[in-house]
C-alpha cells in the first residue's frame, strides 16, 4: 500500500477506481463529490454527486454504498479536469473535522493497487477537500489535499460554482433533487488549485519539502515568496497548471555547465512549485536535436543536476551526442512543446526557455510562434551572454498573433541578478498574457 501525506501524489491507471472514504455518517458527516470542468467549477448542477444525487449524468462517478465512490475513469466526460472528494459536517452537527476519527481516503483498483490519504493537518474546517483525481499530461493522477473552509457546507459548494439557496438536507429527507442547489457564472478559480493550499501569502507547499535539509528548506522558501510576491504583485496567485523548461546544450554553453546551468535548474524550482500542479518541472535540453528529460522534483533536484546536466556522454539512457547534438535548430524542440500544448489546451503553461542564441531561422521561427499564440503557452525567453539574439528582439513587435506570447530579456550571468530580480524579469509577463489568452479564448 502506498501512503499519500498531504499535498503529495500519486499516478493511478485510466480504470475502474473505488474511493473509500472513512469516518462519514449519512446526516452527520456527510460526502460529497464534484465533477470539474474549466475554471475548477461544476458544469451544472448535476455534476455535484452527493445523497440526493448519487450518480453523475453520464454514470461515470457513483456513490455506493456509504462512504463508498466509484469512478469510472474512461468514462469521464473529456471537459472535465478534475474530480474532487470532499466532506462536510452536516449544519445540524457541532464541532469541526478535526474531531471526526479516522478520517481518510482508500483508492482501490482492480489489479490490487491500493493507496491510502489520511486527512491531515485540519484544524478548525467544518468542510474540506479531502482527494483530487484530475488530468495531467494524459494520465491520471490522485493528490491528498486535506484542506478546506470553516464556513462548512456553503463555502465548500460555492466554491466550486454551486450556489446554495439552502443547505441540502440529510438522507432521510424528502426534498427532491435539485430543490437546493443551482449554478451560477463562473467565478475566479480556487485558490484550492495547484500543489497544496497556499498559505495566506500566496506561497505554496509540496510535501516533498519535507524531505530536504534545514538549510535547504529555508533557502527554498525564500526563493518560493520572492515567486509569490511577484505573482500576488500581478494578480496570479490562483493560476497554477504547467511549467517547462528548455535549456540549450550546445557548444556555446560549455562554460555555462560549469555551475551556472545548474543554478539555474535550483531557481527554476520555486517556480515550479507555485506554477505547476504538480509542483515538479518539467525539462528538455536541446542542440540541433532534444531530449525529454525526467520531471525536476523538490527532494531530488540536485540528484538530477548530477545526472541529467551535462554537455557529452551517455545519461540516463541519453546519448547527449546523437539525440541532442551541438549546435543550434530551436525548430524540433519548439514543434515538440507546441504539440504538447495542443493536446493541454486548459491548462496555462509557462515555457521558460534558455539560450545563448543561435536563433537564425527567423521566418521559420516567427510563424511557430504565430502558430503557438492560439494555444495555451507563454513563452519567456532568457538569452545568457552578449551574443546576438536575432528573432527574439524582435518578440514585442512580431504581427499575426492571437495574443502577445512571448516575452524576452538577456543577461551576461544569470549568477548577477538576485532571486527577486530574477523572478522580477521571470513572471512580470506572464499574468498579463493569462489574462489576455482567456479573454481570447486561447485559455478555456
Amino acid at each position: 500500500m502506498t501512503t499519500l501525506t498531504r499535498g503529495a501524489n500519486a499516478r493511478i491507471d485510466t480504470t475502474t477506481t473505488t474511493v473509500a472514504v472513512t469516518g462519514t455518517t449519512p446526516g452527520s458527516v456527510d460526502l460529497f463529490v464534484f465533477q470539474l470542468g474549466k475554471g475548477h467549477k461544476v458544469r451544472r448542477d448535476e455534476d455535484l454527486v452527493f445523497f440526493n444525487n448519487p450518480a453523475s449524468p453520464e454514470g461515470a462517478v457513483s456513490l455506493g454504498s456509504p462512504g463508498q465512490v466509484r469512478l469510472d475513469l474512461a468514462a469521464i466526460p473529456a471537459d472535465i479536469e478534475r474530480i474532487a472528494v470532499a466532506v462536510s459536517v452536516d449544519e445540524t452537527v457541532p464541532g469541526q473535522l478535526s474531531a471526526v476519527p479516522a478520517l481518510a481516503v482508500a483508492v482501490s483498483q482492480p489489479h490490487g493497487t491500493t493507496v491510502s490519504a489520511a486527512a491531515e493537518g485540519l484544524t478548525t474546517e467544518r468542510s474540506a477537500v479531502l482527494l483530487e483525481v484530475y488530468r495531467h499530461n494524459g494520465t491520471w493522477k490522485i493528490r491528498n489535499v486535506s484542506a478546506g473552509w470553516d464556513g462548512g457546507l456553503a463555502k465548500l459548494v460555492t466554491e466550486y460554482g454551486v450556489t446554495v439557496d439552502d443547505a441540502p438536507t440529510p438522507p432521510s429527507s424528502t426534498t427532491p433533487h435539485g430543490s437546493a442547489l443551482s449554478t451560477p457564472a463562473p467565478t475566479s478559480s480556487p485558490a484550492m488549485a495547484g500543489a497544496s493550499t497556499p498559505d495566506l501569502g500566496g506561497v505554496r507547499t509540496v510535501a516533498a519539502e519535507a524531505k530536504l535539509s534545514l538549510e535547504k528548506r529555508q533557502k527554498l522558501d525564500l526563493r518560493k515568496k520572492e515567486v509569490a510576491k511577484v505573482l500576488l504583485a500581478k494578480g496570479a496567485r490562483d493560476y497554477v497548471g504547467r511549467v517547462i523548461l528548455v535549456i540549450d546544450k550546445t557548444g556555446s554553453m560549455s562554460s555555462r555547465y560549469k555551475g551556472e546551468v545548474q543554478e539555474i535548474v535550483r531557481r527554476m524550482v520555486p517556480v515550479a512549485t507555485q506554477l505547476d500542479s504538480d509542483g515538479q518541472l518539467e525539462a528538455y535540453l536541446y542542440g540541433d536535436g532534444f531530449a525529454k528529460l525526467p520531471d525536476v522534483t523538490v527532494d531530488g533536484a540536485d540528484k538530477w543536476i548530477d545526472k541529467y546536466i551535462h554537455l557529452h556522454g551517455k545519461h540516463g539512457g541519453i546519448d547527449y551526442d546523437r539525440q541532442i547534438g551541438g549546435v543550434n535548430d530551436e525548430i524540433p524542440i519548439m514543434s515538440e512543446v507546441l504539440a504538447s500544448l495542443e493536446k493541454n489546451t486548459a491548462v496555462p503553461t509557462l515555457v521558460l526557455f534558455f539560450t545563448d542564441g543561435g536563433f537564425t531561422k527567423r521566418s521559420a521561427i516567427e510563424k511557430l510562434m504565430v502558430r503557438a499564440s492560439s494555444r495555451p503557452a507563454f513563452w519567456q525567453f532568457i538569452g545568457i551572454g552578449r551574443s546576438g539574439f536575432g528573432v527574439l528582439e524582435k518578440l514585442d513587435t512580431m504581427t499575426g498573433r492571437t495574443v502577445d506570447n512571448a516575452g524576452f530579456f538577456s543577461v551576461n550571468k544569470v549568477d548577477s541578478l538576485t532571486d527577486a530580480e530574477l523572478y522580477q524579469l521571470l513572471l512580470s509577463e506572464y499574468p498579463d498574457w493569462l489574462r489576455a489568452a482567456r479573454a481570447a479564448n486561447v485559455l478555456n
